[in-house]
């Protein structure tokens, strides 16, 4: 790899095999570029590792308004509601203005962000690849990530919640009751927030010597529940359930009301996130609070820090989260 302060745009378009106005071209976020030679330039960039102008000592774009974009996975549910309230209220209160964008699977999000003249975005729950965030890099556009779904690069700021201590704190509540036979549904084995939730109630229980069985679905309105009803059917079923989100515990509940079984007399449940929605089950949720709106809060003003002072060293700042006691867990 070429020294990435002595890269050019030349370097890049000669890696790419095209012009450096093409290369111009797709770091502007222009669209009379093809897709083909869109994902060869920004290959190049992410190999080469192409930086711009960015970093300490660079001239400052005092042309760029006071505008900053937020990226959700998604608008639906009250996550993205509670995301995008926290992202707003330390927008409002910096008195810079925000854009929302949402990223379809189609990567059209990244070209709206480079044609934008923004001070910076917050990607929240977006499944951004390597080669996006270094062209979002090149083209000097400042990236924090709001819960990231996959470990992000050195290079990336950050701000997530202590999923791992949540996990174990669900583990050792049921564990504290005298629950022994433990199992656990997440959704997206790839995120890296399922896997430290479910590694962290791993090790309460293996420290513990209780037996742990962990189910992985494909999210849908009906998967947690059949999941769950497979679980709970069996002659040797656990006495306690650990859902990754609320949303999956939700689906747990109608799996336990369709096989007449009991809350919490005859199986235990622990959810994460602390949705609002939850207040409506009953028996009332016993669940992880994931300070969400907070974390929209701290990604925006790490945001604005870095845009307005570079860091030698990406930050990365975790929240942490909350076991909160309600009526779905009890002793077995």
């Amino acid at each position: 790899m070429q020294d990435s302060r002595r890269t050019t745009l030349a370097d890049v378009a000669a890696a790419a095999g095209t012009t450096v106005p093409t290369v111009s071209k797709v770091l502007s976020g222009r669209s009379d570029v093809s897709a083909a030679t869109r994902t060869r330039v920004m290959r190049a960039v992410a190999e080469l590792g192409y930086r711009g102008r960015s970093g300490r000592g660079a001239v400052p774009r005092l042309d760029r308004p006071s505008l900053v974009d937020l990226v959700l996975s998604g608008v639906e549910g009250t996550w993205a509601n509670r995301a995008l309230s926290g992202v707003e209220r330390a927008a409002t209160a910096a008195g810079v203005d925000l854009v929302l964008t949402v990223a379809h699977d189609d990567g059209a999000w990244l070209n709206r962000l480079l044609e934008r003249n923004l001070r910076g975005a917050v990607l929240a729950l977006v499944d951004v690849s390597a080669d996006q965030l270094a062209t979002l890099v090149a083209a000097r556009v400042p990236v924090v990530l709001l819960d990231p779904v996959t470990q992000p690069p050195s290079t990336v700021a950050s701000v997530g919640a202590a999923n791992w201590a949540g996990g174990r704190a669900a583990a050792e509540h049921l564990i504290g009751l005298g629950h022994e036979r433990l199992a656990v549904i997440g959704a997206d084995r790839r995120a890296l927030y399922t896997q430290a939730r479910i590694d962290g109630f791993r090790s309460a229980a293996a420290q513990a010597g209780a037996e742990v069985e962990v189910q992985y679905i494909e999210w849908s309105a009906t998967g947690a529940a059949k999941a769950a009803a497979g679980l709970l059917s069996r002659a040797d079923r656990p006495t306690a359930l650990f859902a990754c989100t609320d949303n999956i515990a939700a689906g747990v509940y109608d799996a336990t009301e369709s096989l007449g079984l009991r809350l919490p007399e005859d199986v235990s449940v622990v959810g994460f996130d602390d949705l609002p929605e939850v207040q409506w089950l009953r028996p009332a949720l016993t669940t992880v609070h994931q300070p969400i709106s907070e974390m929209g809060e701290a990604a925006l003003r790490m945001l604005l820090r870095i845009r307005a002072d570079p860091p030698p060293l990406a930050p990365r700042e975790e929240l942490a989260t909350q076991l909160v006691v309600r009526g779905s867990t009890a002793a077995p």
